[in-house]
């Protein structure tokens, strides 16, 4: 079957997917392709659904208005699929790996994970991607005849590569390599290559917005980024007659279809250039074909180093992160003095040596969310003084 005439023939085509690791008796399933299906599994998953309480920027934060783990994913899917749309690839695909990317992050965002992973250092450390695969694959378990979700070959490819080849993986993306044989050296296919970028663009813009609604950036402040003061002086001209302070809004919309329309330009050219005319033509190419012009590249990188100096290292933030790894740290150590803390369902299945006891221990960990970690702390361990933030 062709990939339609809706989509290009570098788009990746569900009815020739390399398929899933179990086979699956025939159902009632509807009429959904294979990618739609992997979309919907991974949204109706509950560790998708415990990214509700899982950080973004701030730790636990009490405003509803702020960006968590699970409504980025989502701006990213809505991000990922116009580019996917755009360049003729595969929506559904693009979609499932927008929602799925950051499924394996534990509590606390970027802090939490440094915190598991320096817990576990002595055991193969911890790393949220190679935790994603290891959740979609191992820890959901749904389904009567096997563990994991389930997903097809292609779906399982783009978390594991959608930042590129992975050469040096760590333990647990390397054994889901070995059990799904994903080609760890090689580019992934265009709709992963989207959903690596439609993260940044997402993640680059929302957090300026949500660190101006906390009152840790100011827009004095962030003209100091070149990319954002051109786009303040586009906004303003075509806003004259509108106060100032109404106008955050509209600079972050301007900014990410800048950022997209420069991407979907750059990528348009590079598919030409290299003429490929297959998805496996795309994984051989050598180099990623979805990319930023260099300007923009460069403008991007510069927004980055910005956005750490300023807001996810401003001291508030830095105070937040070290009550965080006080309770990463002290959960792991709590469960692996006496794992007979651990919930029933996960004591019942605690392995009976190392490396894989304390691999199952930080599994646990990795699932919870900010406030259950937090009680569990204080149930397991004692009570703690938590800064302003939490």
């Amino acid at each position: 079957m062709s990939a339609g005439p809706h989509r290009a023939p570098w788009a990746s085509d569900p009815a020739r997917s390399r398929g899933r690791l179990h086979p699956e008796e025939a159902g009632d399933r509807g009429p959904r392709d294979a990618f739609q299906r992997d979309r919907d599994r991974i949204i109706h998953s509950i560790s998708f659904r415990r990214l509700r309480h899982k950080t973004q920027v701030f730790l636990a934060p009490d405003g509803d208005h702020f960006r968590v783990r699970l409504t980025h994913s989502l701006e990213v899917a809505q991000i990922g699929r116009t580019i996917a749309r755009t360049l003729g690839l595969n929506e559904d695909l693009t979609e499932a790996l927008c929602l799925a990317h950051d499924i394996g992050h534990p509590p606390f965002g970027h802090a939490g994970e440094d915190a598991l992973r320096a817990a576990t250092r002595a055991h193969g450390g911890f790393d949220h991607n190679g935790h994603t695969l290891r959740t979609l694959m191992r820890i959901e378990r749904p389904y009567p005849r096997w563990p994991g979700l389930n997903l097809t070959w292609e779906t399982l490819e783009g978390l594991a590569k959608h930042n590129g080849p992975a050469r040096h993986p760590g333990w647990a993306l390397a054994e889901a390599d070995a059990e799904a044989a994903l080609a760890l050296d090689t580019h992934a296919s265009l709709e992963a290559q989207v959903a690596a970028l439609a993260d940044d663009i997402a993640y680059d813009n929302h957090d300026i917005d949500d660190g101006l609604r906390a009152g840790l950036l100011t827009l004095d402040q962030i003209m100091a980024v070149p990319l954002v003061a051109a786009g303040w002086e586009r906004v303003a001209a075509r806003f004259a007659d509108v106060p100032r302070a109404r106008l955050a809004g509209e600079l972050i919309r301007s900014q990410i279809g800048a950022m997209v329309n420069d991407l979907i330009a750059e990528s348009r050219r590079r598919i030409d250039a290299a003429g490929v005319a297959s998805v496996d033509e795309v994984r051989a190419a050598g180099q990623p074909l979805i990319a930023f012009s260099p300007a923009m590249a460069t403008a991007e990188r510069e927004l980055k180093r910005f956005m750490y100096a300023n807001l996810y290292h401003h001291p508030r933030q830095l105070a937040a992160a070290g009550a965080a790894a006080q309770v990463v740290a002290g959960l792991f150590a709590a469960y692996r003095d006496d794992p007979a803390r651990l919930p029933e369902e996960w004591r019942g299945r605690l392995p009976a040596a190392e490396p894989a006891i304390s691999r199952h221990i930080a599994d646990f960990i990795a699932g919870m969310t900010d406030r259950y970690a937090i009680a569990r702390y204080r149930e397991v361990v004692g009570p703690i003084d938590l800064p302003e933030g939490f």
